[in-house]
């Protein structure tokens, strides 16, 4: 059996361009949410491709770059922190996805899109779950999704001192709760988030994570 992503998905479809399709972001208490779409072409593909929360941040920067070169095409899209309250996560994550997958300057037949959700998109969809472990045009999406994000939170960072966004991307680290306890949420913290409620009533976010365990609660607002 292979290890790792392969690209016997991609093969399958003989009649037109395949794009990989991820997402990153869907978890943090702030910032954008990002997606990807890359069309790899298979004669050229980066060695070292998986699921990018396999990899370390130097390894994922080397081969966005690899990627981008070598891809037939690529785009990344991102829905906003208003846009995440407007529409709800997954609804945004899938704008983010259209967004991704329109961008691309050819056209793809195909979209092979990570999990189990078939978000409307501008061509066929086929959901894989754990796609970014089994193909490796999703690793190749995920890999730039993820390192778009990281970087403009990076960003964040610099404009919002004080909250860590350089090291913890947004995600609920226990620093990231200090800082909102102390600070109070920012433009880029997403306020329907349990653990950004719990900061303005001057409670621990971190709660949202132990009431998430301990009652079986929806991890929509709270997992990292």
């Amino acid at each position: 059996m292979a290890r790792g992503p392969t690209l016997m998905l991609e093969r399958a479809y003989i009649d037109g361009h395949v794009c990989g399709v991820d997402e990153a972001g869907r978890g943090p208490w702030a910032g954008p949410v990002s997606a990807a779409a890359v069309i790899l072409n298979l004669r050229k593909v980066p060695k070292g491709l998986d699921d990018s929360k396999k990899l370390s941040a130097r390894t994922r920067e080397a081969l966005e770059i690899e990627i981008k070169a070598k891809a037939v095409a690529w785009c990344v899209g991102f829905a906003s922190v208003e846009e995440i309250a407007t529409l709800n996560i997954l609804h945004a994550a899938g704008l983010a996805m259209h967004r991704a997958v329109a961008g691309l300057h050819v056209a793809p037949a195909y979209a092979l899109v990570d999990g189990n959700y078939r978000f409307k998109l501008p061509c066929e969809v086929k959901t894989v779950v754990g796609g970014d472990g089994k193909s490796k045009s999703i690793a190749a999406a995920s890999i730039l999704a993820k390192v778009a994000r990281d970087r403009i939170m990076v960003e964040m960072d610099a404009r919002y001192p004080g909250y860590g966004f350089a090291s913890h991307k947004g995600y609920g680290a226990p620093v990231h709760g200090e800082a909102l306890r102390a600070l109070g949420p920012c433009e880029i913290h997403r306020m329907s988030w349990g653990p950004v409620k719990l900061a303005l009533m001057g409670k621990d976010p971190m709660q949202a994570f132990d009431r998430a365990f301990h009652e079986e609660l929806p991890f929509d607002h709270a997992e990292p």
